[in-house]
């Protein structure tokens, strides 16, 4: 059963000031009331954006309301490994560690579509990207004194399986549980990451959270691709009215997961309302068997350093731990 964070809302988020935080896709959605709150509580925000036009679009939003924040664009298309690399290296170049990435930026539901290097696009934006960026600011993140990494996961890693002999779908592609597969992948990746960090004696936490069903453009935008998305992108749209809580509700589990005292190594946050899907406070949730296969973590760990090529440093070295 969840348990509610104490009735924890954005106004506890403690100060944030003198910290760094990374967030991707932080011009819209999730990603961009996370920035706010992250902002108004004081932290420097590098916005991981693919668009220099809408982040900066963002940030007069985020200027509308917080004043003076630390905004800082950093050029990022997680579907691209070789775009990875160069945000990555922006980020190392700052003088001051990273104490807080948080994985938010994902495509759902899209018709089969490939990144740039080839991988089916959601399990190539949705993890192996987010897999590649942490481990390519590993270093910038153990620089820092309580170092956090949030990794956004959803209610839909209950229908994901993963199909190690087909992780690209190259044999068949089915749009809603490939996205299940990326979303089971978050958690799998937060699964072996909190393993590797506490193996290794670092002060690392890595958590998972997800928005419940929360209203932003991720449901229309990867749908929407194709004849058939074009017919049902109507009904996503009408439940995001009707149904869906506000995308400043639904970034609230995530930061609760990058800010509260207390949270630890692969806990996994959501809303605390019925069956998750919204609430008024973040709260501890559950997962499937297959979310919490330390194996299959391990392996899934392996074959994403093989695909992508990006080390974890310190953390390989106890893998076998």
């Amino acid at each position: 059963m969840s348990t509610t964070a104490a009735g924890w809302t954005t106004d506890d988020i403690p100060d944030q000031g003198g910290r760094t935080v990374m967030v991707t896709g932080a011009n819209s959605g999730l990603g961009l009331q996370a920035a706010k709150e992250l902002a108004r509580a004081g932290a420097t925000v590098l916005m991981g954006c693919r668009s220099r036009e809408r982040a900066e679009r963002a940030m007069e939003r985020i200027g509308a309301e917080v004043r003076d924040p630390d905004l800082v664009f950093v050029p990022l298309d997680l579907a691209d490994l070789s775009s990875v690399a160069a945000a990555a290296e922006t980020v190392a170049a700052r003088p001051e560690p990273l104490d807080v990435l948080v994985n938010n930026a994902g495509v759902m539901a899209p018709p089969r579509r490939e990144t740039a290097d080839g991988f089916e696009l959601q399990f190539g934006t949705n993890h192996l990207g987010h897999f590649a960026l942490t481990g390519r600011l590993i270093e910038r993140l153990l620089a820092a004194d309580a170092p956090r990494v949030v990794n956004l996961s959803s209610t839909a890693h209950r229908i994901g399986r993963m199909n190690f002999d087909d992780l690209n779908s190259e044999h068949g592609y089915s749009r809603w549980p490939a996205y299940g597969q990326s979303k089971l992948a978050n958690l799998l990746f937060t699964l072996e990451l909190a393993r590797r960090a506490e193996a290794a004696g670092t002060g690392l936490i890595a958590a998972a959270a997800h928005p419940g069903y929360a209203a932003t453009n991720l449901q229309t935008a990867g749908l929407g691709l194709g004849t058939v998305g074009a017919l049902l992108k109507p009904l996503m749209w009408a439940g995001n009215v009707v149904f869906a809580q506000s995308d400043a509700a639904g970034a609230v589990p995530a930061l609760y997961a990058a800010t509260a005292p207390g949270v630890a190594g692969d806990d996994f946050y959501g809303p605390d309302g019925l069956q998750e899907m919204r609430g008024s406070h973040p709260a501890l949730v559950g997962r499937t068997g297959r979310a919490a296969d330390a194996g299959a973590a391990r392996r899934l760990w392996e074959v994403s350093e093989e695909l992508t090529g990006v080390g974890f440093g310190p953390l390989d070295a106890v893998a076998a731990v």
